[in-house]
């Protein structure tokens, strides 16, 4: 059952507005009125003390107000989102604090969206395990079939090649299984945390020695784990090794629009046709090879946790994708 905010009475925002400037108007107004009639009677520097003592006062009682009305609820439902964010796949507690009618309905509204979004990737989650269950059970079953027919004893040739072909198929389902399975699971996995390229640098010169890779400004801060850059950027230079490609270039800079990660390569590239397909699930030109079609989905959804996003940028040799993370607002 999702946490309800509490019921209670609550100001509208043009009452807490107006009355903050009404009351500052009247304080003055009737600062003036009243030094004009007790200066004469306790001298107008203990008057003008006094007033100034009392408007203090009351204008401290109006700040605690806007405070407590308007800028705690906008700061706690600030935490709930950025809460939100970083643990989708956990329960948080809604913000005690609505402040004033217009904002309490905000809150209401974003505590809503966030049960809503949290249901969706449930039942996604859910359904991805249920169907690759379901169909998993009769591919094992095939498979064992096709071990006994092949124990049983020597079979003519054209049996065993279409045997080869079915064994190979229900693996390929298998295959196709399991990466369905990280898709629905990279949507929920948050890799939290920053890190900088300069983490896994050496690392890759090492394990990719044969691209030949250029990196420049590694010393810039992703929103994104250590594990998470490091999965992004040995998937992006596979692709390019399987590609054939001899140089990659990494580079990170700041956009005005934010973080940008440029990874480019020299390898024969991708077909206009191809291009528009690259991300949708299960397109792969590497079939025969195994692949499954899924990584560059996988990232994707991985990206879309920590608010980034990948897309292939035109390039007049080999292949470049841009992982870009938009700038944090400012406070």
């Amino acid at each position: 059952m999702r946490a309800q905010l509490v019921q209670k009475w609550r100001p509208p925002l043009a009452l807490v507005l107006g009355g903050g400037l009404a009351g500052t108007l009247i304080l003055s107004l009737i600062g003036l009125i009243a030094l004009r009639y007790l200066g004469p009677e306790i001298g107008f520097r203990n008057a003008a003390f006094l007033l100034g003592t009392l408007i203090l006062l009351a204008t401290s009682f109006l700040g605690w107000l806007l405070i407590r009305l308007l800028l705690s609820p906008i700061r706690a439902l600030n935490a709930y989102a950025a809460q939100t964010r970083s643990h989708p796949g956990q329960t948080i507690d809604p913000p005690e604090q609505s402040g004033t009618v217009e904002l309490h309905n905000m809150a209401r509204n974003v505590v809503d969206m966030a049960e809503h979004l949290r249901n969706r990737e449930m039942t996604i989650r859910s359904f991805t395990d249920h169907v690759s269950h379901e169909i998993k059970t009769p591919v094992s079953a095939i498979r064992a079939a096709t071990e006994l027919i092949e124990d049983g004893g020597a079979l003519p040739p054209e049996d065993r090649a279409l045997l080869a072909q079915i064994d190979g198929a229900a693996r390929q389902i298998e295959e196709q299984l399991t990466a369905l399975r990280e898709v629905a699971r990279a949507r929920e996995m948050s890799h939290q945390g920053s890190s900088k390229i300069d983490a896994h640098s050496n690392r890759l010169q090492e394990e990719f020695a044969d691209l030949g890779l250029s990196l420049s400004g590694t010393d810039l801060l992703f929103p994104i784990g250590e594990s998470g850059l490091k999965i992004i950027l040995v998937h992006l230079l596979n692709n390019a090794r399987d590609q054939g490609a001899q140089r990659v270039d990494i580079a990170a800079r700041l956009q005005p629009t934010g973080l940008e990660l440029r990874v480019s390569d020299d390898g024969p590239g991708i077909s206009p046709g191809n291009a528009a397909q690259i991300f949708d699930p299960f397109f792969t030109t590497k079939r025969a090879k195994g692949g499954t079609g899924m990584g560059l989905t996988i990232l994707r959804n991985m990206l879309s946790v920590h608010g980034g996003d990948i897309s292939l940028h035109p390039s007049k040799r080999g292949a470049c994708f841009v992982i870009s993370f938009a700038a944090a607002p400012s406070r």
